[in-house]
């Protein structure tokens, strides 16, 4: 591995680290939905009256939280084809890392809605709303505006997890890096553009959240 910085090496890693980028930012952004959307039940589960409900989604929580992100990714790529589950490999680290970070944002949730006031359901109970539609109508808005921003953070997180999906063969940036690595015995340079590229999408990311947190703000 070279110190020297040599620009036609970084040229021509370039291409290559643009199509890895691809799929670096759709595992990113597949990841953070599938998060988004089991975080809610996971959060309802938790706070559950019924015992029966609220210790198992609890128990699960806490196991997914207390285990490395990729131990996870190891059990359900190498453990899923021996029950009969055959996925691609992309998919499994998406369902991963989805499954891992939903319980995160599971207790974002729960903040946001522990938020809107006993008064809101009242409220919304008086007007003749039956509670589903109370909560999809009523509620749910309510907690999702304070705690964008922590979601908005969570997807910046997932982003600069996929890397770890690399342990499993797929080629995101630094897999792509990796290759480029051993190809050309030059690691300098296609490393330092994929921590440059996180580095880019994280501020860009960033400022973003705050344009968004800005206009989302009530007056």
């Amino acid at each position: 591995m070279s110190d020297t910085w040599d620009w036609s090496a970084a040229a021509e890693a370039v291409s290559p680290l643009s199509r890895a980028f691809v799929t670096t930012l759709l595992a990113g952004v597949a990841g953070f939905a599938l998060a988004v959307v089991l975080g809610l039940p996971l959060a309802l589960g938790r706070d559950a009256r019924r015992p029966a409900i609220r210790l198992p989604v609890t128990a699960g929580i806490e196991f997914v939280r207390g285990t490395p992100l990729l131990i996870q990714v190891y059990v359900l790529y190498f453990t899923l084809p021996s029950i009969g589950v055959v996925l691609p490999a992309l998919l499994t680290g998406v369902g991963a890392l989805g499954l891992h970070y939903a319980t995160y944002v599971s207790e974002v949730y729960r903040a946001g809605l522990r938020s809107v006031g006993r008064g809101q359901r009242d409220a919304a109970a008086a007007l003749g709303l039956r509670p589903a539609a109370a909560f999809r109508r009523v509620i749910l808005p309510q907690a999702l505006l304070p705690v964008f921003p922590a979601l908005g953070n969570y997807a910046l997180a997932i982003l600069k997890e996929t890397p770890i999906l690399a342990s499993i063969s797929i080629t995101e940036m630094l897999q792509q890096a990796k290759l480029i690595g051993a190809e050309t015995f030059r690691y300098t340079e296609p490393l330092t553009l994929v921590g440059l590229a996180f580095l880019i999408v994280s501020l860009a990311g960033a400022a973003a959240l705050r344009w968004m947190e800005r206009r989302l703000r009530p007056p």
